[in-house]
């Protein structure tokens, strides 16, 4: 019997919180985040009867740059629609987003993918309100229910929707983390997946190979995180791909992802828009956005991240996976255009490519192990200057400066107060190392042997010894002088 070969069809919609200082449609305060629960709320985000919403300026404009940034053509005329739907966590019974006339249409973003450029398409990027949050608990006779919060609800919540234009579950988390970059750079949204801020619902499908339709749609809900994104769109497609091979049929549904037991789980089946009976929000007048309005946002876009990436090629002599990496995150390339304007002594290109090196190897498996941003960890950019200040002195070791980078990163002190508490400057007195390295080849006669019978990997091992030895304070260079020297003078 002959297999069939399929293809996986993808489309992201992802929501962002925006940065502002009040709410979608009312006054109460954005900055709910460490608030006691429900405290954050009013008339208007509790869904009282008889209460007027205003729409939020500043959510406009920040929609209005993001739907920029992503080429999108901006309507002159745009209004607000009521989503309507039962769910606890939707207090009024219904949601005012926008159906028929969002802010920005037909835009497009590059991807890198496999080395290839090439467009995929935003279909459309349009304004709502966030829901309330809900708190499910157990009781201590094992009883479940849940609470509600309202202080989330009718934060200013962006939509980006793509088009179905994603082949593979790496393409799809590469678009995440491009379309959060954009947002970051833009100071729009913190587009923070663990905190919430950045939310992604994934529709997924299969077709064979060379077919124009796909099969049933199904919608991946719950996913947290961009690595559960890529665990969850990898299961769904090859779940996909069994059904159909053992003879079954796909139906249209939504399902969500459970961390924990890496699969997904049918929830529901998947609405229509019909099923929310949209109709425009009548407290809320329709927007006539002006082509002044619209070019003078335009005009206030920021450089952007392939536009840095590719400055920082041509100016610190980066290669193009250094600079995309460092600009994946706005403020990882922050830090480190902040480093390399602090160091002194060394060219521009020679600073650029050592903080690189720190940057994404030891400094940010430190960021990882820890979860914490760069702009959130207590190593400011002029201590990092300072330990590189004291490698190219010599007063301090390339693993003894790792070890200290550890202990900046957990006490946040300076590089010169931790040598100074551990006495870890470097040994680079010849005289005070010759007495360690005779003991170390005396203890070390087979590798002696060794080198007398031309094995250049006995060096090695003997300097790490000595490294081993002075817990990393020697100078590798002068211990591997020293150690050739003695080595040659044994009959």
């Amino acid at each position: 019997m002959r297999i069939m070969n399929y293809e996986t069809v993808i489309g992201l919609e992802v929501h962002a919180q925006l940065l502002t200082q009040s709410k979608m449609y009312c006054s109460c305060s954005a900055d709910y985040a460490a608030a006691q629960p429900n405290t954050h709320v009013c008339p208007v985000c509790l869904g009282m009867p008889g209460v007027l919403p205003t729409i939020n300026a500043k959510a406009v404009e920040c929609t209005i740059m993001t739907a920029l940034a992503l080429h999108c053509s901006i309507s002159s005329l745009t209004k607000f629609d009521r989503k309507n739907y039962p769910y606890p966590d939707l207090v009024k019974g219904y949601q005012i987003s926008q159906y028929d006339m969002p802010i920005g249409l037909d835009g497009w973003m590059m991807l890198d993918s496999a080395g290839e450029k090439r467009n995929v398409g935003i279909t459309r990027v349009h304004l709502e309100e966030d829901v309330a949050k809900l708190l499910h608990r157990t009781d201590s006779s094992g009883d479940s229910y849940s609470l509600v919060d309202v202080n989330r609800s009718g934060m200013p919540l962006m939509e980006v929707v793509g088009e179905p234009d994603l082949r593979s579950p790496e393409e799809a988390r590469q678009y995440l983390i491009r379309l959060r970059a954009i947002l970051q750079y833009l100071g729009v949204s913190a587009a923070n997946m663990e905190e919430g801020s950045f939310r992604c619902d994934a529709n997924i499908s299969i077709r064979p190979e060379g077919a124009a339709e796909t099969f049933a749609k199904i919608e991946v809900k719950n996913m947290n995180s961009f690595k559960a994104v890529y665990r969850a769109l990898e299961y769904e497609a090859k779940r996909q791909r069994e059904v159909m091979e053992s003879g079954g049929c796909l139906f249209q549904e939504t399902r969500g992802w459970v961390e924990e037991n890496g699969v997904t789980v049918s929830q529901r089946s998947k609405e229509h828009a019909h099923d929310y009976r949209y109709f425009p929000e009548p407290d809320l007048p329709p927007l006539v956005l002006s082509s002044s309005l619209i070019e003078e946002t335009r005009g206030r876009l920021p450089e952007l991240p392939e536009a840095k990436r590719d400055r920082f090629m041509r100016q610190y002599g980066l290669s193009k996976y250094d600079a995309d990496m460092l600009c994946t995150s706005k403020a990882m390339a922050d830090y480190f255009e902040t480093c390399v304007g602090l160091r002194k002594g060394v060219t521009v290109q020679e600073s650029a490519k050592t903080l690189c090196n720190w940057l994404l190897g030891d400094f940010t498996r430190l960021l990882n192990l820890k979860n914490v941003e760069i702009d959130r960890c207590q190593i400011l950019p002029e201590h990092l200057v300072e330990l590189m200040d004291l490698i190219d002195s010599g007063k301090v070791s390339g693993p003894t400066a790792k070890a200290i980078l550890d202990d900046m990163f957990e006490a946040g002190k300076t590089p010169q107060e931790i040598v100074s508490e551990k006495g870890l400057t470097q040994i680079s007195d010849a005289s005070a190392l010759e007495e360690m390295i005779e003991s170390v080849i005396t203890a070390n006669s087979q590798a002696v042997h060794d080198f007398k019978a031309g094995k250049e990997q006995s060096v090695k091992f003997l300097v790490g010894q000595v490294m081993r030895a002075t817990k990393g304070r020697a100078d590798p260079n002068l211990v591997s002088r020293i150690l050739r020297e003695t080595l040659e003078n044994i009959e």
